[in-house]
């Protein structure tokens, strides 16, 4: 009891403390670097999904299991205890949630290139503001300004469709359902977030999210196994870059900065997968690409920070 009291007054000390950080504005020179490697890991998850040749609901529901596994390994390594959210069936949500969201966002990889697919993926902040106005909160007028530069930077980005494939369509549509999804998984996660720890949640949600991507890929008959070395390297690779280098660190960094500084951060993800795509896997980035998503990325910050404007005159 003593020492989970002194957990908890250690905890309650790192929120004030985290909460005065976010009050003043200022960020920490560690911060930045963890927030700069944080979009380095998850700017390189595309490309590795790319190269791997392993069937794409597998890739997806090792990379939910295995950082489960070991999420919840650095739990019992802490002496930390992982506590379910208050009613164990809210988890479901962000959990099936993050599922269809890699279950779909993983195939569009196989059909369009990494650079369009994280284009689409990166209108999250858009479908956050959308739900956000559904659900009642009236965005800033800067949020619906950004919307509309944001759809601009994606007819430029894929020249009008006269130089993006049938299949490349699909795989672009794959995405922009993905980024919804993602979108989707936050809303879930926010209320969820409110009571239970960062561990407890990314075990139970993670977990979740593999169980549910197991069984579609039991009843699809997907191949579970039977892989070559590489690609078994690749899958672990992005399981601890993608996976727990990018999102942990991103959630590290959230508690001691504001969610708009690391909405922010997560549009460079776009352009990061396209300059890595490019060196690694050898896919062109033409000037009207570069050009699209400069467009999309500068509608996208006004979005986050048109939805920030929005949540501050709410409060």
């Amino acid at each position: 009891m003593e020492q989970e009291g002194r957990d908890q007054g250690s905890a309650q000390e790192a929120d004030d403390q985290s909460g005065g950080s976010r009050l003043s504005g200022s960020i920490s020179g560690r911060d930045w670097l963890l927030l700069a490697v944080a979009v380095v890991c998850v700017s390189a998850s595309a490309p590795l999904i790319a190269a791997c040749a392993a069937p794409s609901l597998a890739i997806a529901m090792y990379r939910c299991l295995l950082a489960c596994v070991l999420t919840f390994g650095w739990m019992l390594l802490t002496s930390r205890r992982v506590t379910l959210p208050a009613g164990a069936k809210a988890a479901l949500g962000p959990g099936v949630a993050l599922a269809a969201h890699f279950g779909t966002w993983i195939p569009s990889l196989r059909l369009t290139t990494v650079a369009l697919s994280t284009a689409m993926i990166s209108t999250q902040p858009v479908w956050t503001a959308l739900l956000a106005r559904i659900a009642g909160v009236r965005p800033a007028r800067a949020v619906w300004w950004g919307i509309a530069v944001s759809v601009a930077g994606v007819l430029l980005l894929t020249g009008f469709g006269g130089s993006v494939s049938g299949s490349s369509w699909i795989g672009m549509g794959l995405a922009l359902v993905a980024a919804f999804l993602a979108a989707v998984y936050v809303a879930f996660g926010e209320r969820l977030r409110q009571s239970t720890d960062l561990g407890s949640y990314t075990t139970v949600v993670y977990g979740v999210a593999g169980v549910s991507l197991l069984l579609v890929a039991l009843v699809g008959g997907v191949a579970l196994g039977g892989y070559a070395p590489r690609d078994w390297l690749l899958i672990v690779a992005i399981t601890l870059v993608a996976q727990i280098g990018g999102h942990s660190a991103m959630n590290a960094v959230v508690h001691r900065t504001s969610a708009t500084v690391v909405s922010t951060a997560i549009l460079f993800e776009a352009p990061g997968a396209a300059i890595l795509a490019a060196i690694f896997l050898g896919q062109s980035v033409g000037l009207t690409l570069v050009l699209g998503l400069a467009v999309m990325l500068i509608g996208l910050v006004v979005v986050v920070r048109g939805t920030a404007s929005s949540m501050s005159m709410n409060t």
